[in-house]
C-alpha cells in the first residue's frame, strides 16, 4: 500500500513503529494495536495507529483534554463546567451530546475519547447496555463504567400535571432522533399505552435533553421525553416513568488518565451530591463502578 492510503500492512506499521513484525502481529492479535482483518491479513488505520500512539505517550496533547459525546445529561455538563474553572482552564473537557448511538459511532472512528449512553431501565442495563455496546467496532477494547441513576420520563408544560397517561396522547409532543435514549424511551412507553409515534401530534424535534426542555418551556409543544434534572432547569413539571442507568463507555487506556479519573471524584464529591440534590432524580452511590470489560466478552 501507498503512504497516501488510509490502512497500512503489516510490514509497513513494523518499519513506522520501529518494531518487528511478530511483535506487531502479536498487538494486534491481542487487541492493543487498532487493526481489522480482511480476508486473512491485517490492516492497520494510519489514523488510528497514530492516536494509539498518542494514547500510550500519556502525555501532551491527550493528557491535558477530554471529549466526551453520546447522551445528553445537566448533571454531567454542570461537573465538566465547574471542574474546568476548578483548575484554573489548563485542561479542556469537550461534551458534545449526540444522543447515544451517534456517540458510539463517533467512539468507534476514534474521534472522541469516550461515550455516555442510557438504553432503557436500571434493573435491565447490565444486559442491555453490553448488547447495544457490542455492535461497534473496537468493543472489545472498552469498559463500560457506571455513573449514575436518573429518573427518566416526561417533561410537561404545567397545566399537563395530574392528567392520566393515556390523556397525555392527544396533546402537541417534542420527539428526539433516532438513536438517542430517549427516543426509544418514549417508544417504549408510547407502547404501553397502546399507542405508536406515528399517532402522535409532533410539532417539535430536539436532538438534546436541554432542547427538549425549551421547546415546551418556550411554547413550542405541550410534553417531551426526558429527565427529571432537564425538567427541573427549565421549570417544567414532570412525570416520572422509570430508573435507568447513566454510564460512560470508555477505551481502556483511556480510563486511567487523570482528567477521567478526576470526573468520576468531582461526582462522589460534596458539590458533585449537592448539585446533584439541586436538579433532582440522581442516585451518585455506584459512581465510578466497572460494570462490563469487553476484553472478558470478546467472543
Amino acid at each position: 500500500m501507498t503512504d497516501s492510503s488510509p490502512y497500512m500492512t503489516v510490514k509497513s506499521v513494523a518499519a513506522y513503529l520501529h518494531l518487528n513484525e511478530k511483535k506487531v502481529y502479536q498487538l494486534a492479535s491481542d487487541g492493543h494495536l487498532p487493526a481489522t482483518k480482511v480476508t486473512g491479513k491485517w490492516l492497520f488505520p494510519r489514523k488510528l495507529i497514530d492516536q494509539w500512539l498518542l494514547e500510550s505517550s500519556h502525555h501532551g496533547v491527550l493528557s491535558d483534554r477530554l471529549l466526551i459525546s453520546g447522551s445528553d445529561d445537566p448533571l454531567l455538563q454542570a461537573g465538566l463546567l465547574r471542574m474546568m474553572q476548578e483548575q484554573q482552564y489548563q485542561a479542556l473537557y469537550s461534551y458534545m451530546p449526540t444522543g447515544t448511538q451517534a456517540g458510539l459511532s463517533l467512539l468507534s472512528q476514534g474521534l472522541v475519547d469516550c461515550c455516555t449512553l442510557h438504553w432503557g431501565k436500571a434493573d435491565e442495563s447490565q444486559l442491555r447496555h453490553p448488547a447495544l455496546v457490542r455492535q461497534y467496532a473496537g468493543a472489545r477494547h472498552w469498559v463500560l463504567v457506571h455513573l449514575f441513576k436518573r429518573q427518566q420520563g416526561l417533561m410537561l408544560g404545567k397545566d399537563l400535571q395530574g392528567l392520566a397517561p393515556v390523556e397525555l396522547l392527544k396533546y402537541r409532543w417534542v420527539v428526539r432522533q433516532e438513536g438517542a435514549g430517549s427516543q426509544r424511551f418514549l417508544k417504549d412507553w408510547l407502547g404501553q399505552q397502546g399507542a405508536r409515534l406515528e399517532g402522535l401530534q409532533k410539532t417539535a424535534s430536539a436532538l438534546t435533553e436541554r432542547e427538549t426542555a425549551s421547546a415546551v418551556a418556550q411554547g413550542q409543544a405541550d410534553i417531551g421525553p426526558g429527565t427529571q434534572a432537564a425538567a427541573t432547569e427549565a421549570g417544567l413539571g414532570f412525570l416520572p416513568v422509570y430508573e435507568e442507568a447513566f454510564e460512560l463507555v470508555v477505551p481502556r487506556p483511556v480510563y486511567f488518565r487523570t482528567l477521567l479519573q478526576q470526573l468520576f471524584e468531582w461526582l462522589q464529591s460534596e458539590a458533585g451530591h449537592k448539585k446533584a440534590e439541586e436538579l433532582e432524580g440522581y442516585q451518585l452511590n455506584q459512581c465510578g463502578k466497572l460494570v462490563w470489560n469487553g476484553e472478558q466478552h470478546k467472543n
